[in-house]
């Protein structure tokens, strides 16, 4: 079993995903006519101009709030410090580059996610990779892989990761057991994900903005303080990116180290093409009623997690002086808390513990939120059943808390690349069907419309689509 996991890790996250995300994105981008650049106002306009909608799904901001709440984690902190330290400062340039295309991949994946939805037993929306490659590709069995996939990586087995972040964090600055970490946060995590995905949905608007929004101000914070030496750290990781300064800063790895570790960092952390966010946008209620206009709020999720979050974690860590290259050198959360040392002094490791565990306490219920959806396609989304992951996802965050959790990562890590890479060729397959989509939204836009998307009216895609979600009057929608 472990070589059979080890090969898939080698294979797809060393050469299929590395080169196949990032090829699919610049696809999109293109056979999308740069909507990212294009229309980038549009990204935002879609969730200012948003409202509260009808009891059979959620906002469009709580559905990006939820996606944040996933993407948003420890990675953002310490995966940014780990890029830094293998590739050098040009490896931020790199993870730049990957999520402006990925914004495209993200606005495809969530497009589809949110035409191909269906409602419940309960009359909620449901949706996601799943249903697309069911529904659009013609292919249960690509289905079936990936809800299974999704469930034991996120549902399941990153809750363990998050809350081993949290225990470690809390150990190291309180002093506070993991045992009593495990308990109190899967207690806390329980109450908000037996309450269902709306419960999660009202906790997340509340805590990722605050969240964030404090990071940034503190990321801004630093800046300030510092905004002398920020042209020229810039212009250290353009520089850097195209090994004009490979040893800057001791650093000797070259252009490909910075390439590389750019590249990853940005695919792991923004998620873009993974086929996780989707299942979250599909149960918005999209405004405009139009599934592209979901496709571009989890375009947003994209550029607000690599762009400006794990942008304000590069810049504090290189600001900082506290980067040492060397085989001794600090990396990972070590070296994100020594950075914000140096710059807040003997508070930064105690904000760093604390943005850890709001951090990882939101990945832990965004992340189940996804798996309710794949649960739903396997036929298991009753009560019981539901129950069940519930309680196995609380068991995995106190098991989490006290025990290493290298060996289970490894089998996350295959579970997640496998529904990537189902589900870069579900999407690729249906790119004809985002293109139709993006020039229906965007034409009544030049049109001076509202976007509104009517089922009748594109006979060439309503292959499994559900006529009574988007055949309906939009004012019965939002009662």
């Amino acid at each position: 079993m472990n070589a059979i996991v080890d090969f898939l890790n080698t294979v797809l996250w060393g050469y299929v995903l590395v080169y196949g995300l990032l090829a699919v994105g610049i696809f999109f981008t293109i056979r999308l006519g740069f909507i990212q650049f294009r229309h980038f106002p549009e990204y935002f306009r879609v969730i200012t101009g948003s409202r509260e909608t009808s009891g059979e799904g959620i906002s469009p901001l709580q559905a990006l709030t939820i996606s944040l709440a996933s993407r948003v984690g420890t990675g953002n902190l310490a995966g940014v410090a780990v890029a830094i330290y293998l590739g050098g400062p040009g490896a931020i340039f790199w993870m730049w580059m990957v999520a402006l295309v990925g914004m495209a991949t993200a606005y495809a994946e969530s497009t589809l996610a949110q035409l191909y939805k269906v409602r419940n037993g309960d009359g909620q929306y449901r949706g996601g990779p799943a249903f697309y490659m069911a529904a659009g590709v013609g292919s249960r069995a690509m289905g079936y892989a990936f809800s299974i996939c999704l469930i034991l990586s996120f549902g399941l087995i990153f809750s363990a990761v998050q809350a081993n972040s949290i225990s470690e964090a809390m150990t190291e600055a309180f002093g506070v057991p993991g045992i009593v970490t495990g308990v109190v946060i899967a207690a806390l995590a329980g109450i908000v994900i037996f309450g269902g995905i709306r419960s999660i949905a009202n906790v997340a608007d509340k805590i990722v903005p605050a969240m964030a929004g404090i990071y940034l101000l503190v990321a801004i914070y630093v800046l300030v303080i510092h905004i002398t030496e920020v042209p020229a750290m810039l212009a250290l990781i353009v520089k850097s990116a195209f090994g004009f300064e490979q040893a800057a800063g001791g650093f000797t790895g070259g252009i490909m180290a910075a390439l590389m570790n750019g590249v990853k960092r940005g695919l792991f952390s923004n998620e873009a093409g993974m086929g996780s966010a989707p299942n979250i946008a599909a149960a918005a209620v999209p405004d405009p009623h139009h599934p592209s206009s979901q496709g571009l709020v989890q375009g947003l999720g994209v550029f607000i997690d690599t762009l400006m979050i794990c942008t304000a974690t590069a810049l504090m860590i290189l600001l900082s002086g506290a980067v040492d290259y060397g085989p001794d050198g600090a990396q990972g959360m070590v070296l994100t808390q020594n950075a914000l040392g140096e710059h807040i002094g003997v508070a930064g490791p105690y904000f760093v513990a604390i943005a850890i565990l709001f951090f990882a306490f939101t990945s832990i219920i965004g992340n189940y939120s996804y798996s309710e959806s794949a649960m739903e396609f396997l036929g298991l989304g009753g009560r019981v059943p539901l129950m069940i992951l519930k309680a196995l996802a609380m068991a995995m965050v106190i098991w989490g808390a006290v025990q290493p959790v290298s060996a289970v990562f490894n089998l996350a890590d295959a579970s997640m690349a496998v529904m990537a890479t189902i589900n870069l060729v579900a999407i690729l397959i249906l790119s004809k069907t985002v293109v139709v989509l993006t020039k229906d939204y965007f034409g009544q836009k030049a049109a001076g419309r509202v976007p509104l998307f009517r089922f009748s009216e594109h006979p060439d895609i309503d292959k499994g689509v559900d006529p009574s979600i988007w055949n309906r009057d939009v004012a019965q929608e939002r009662q």
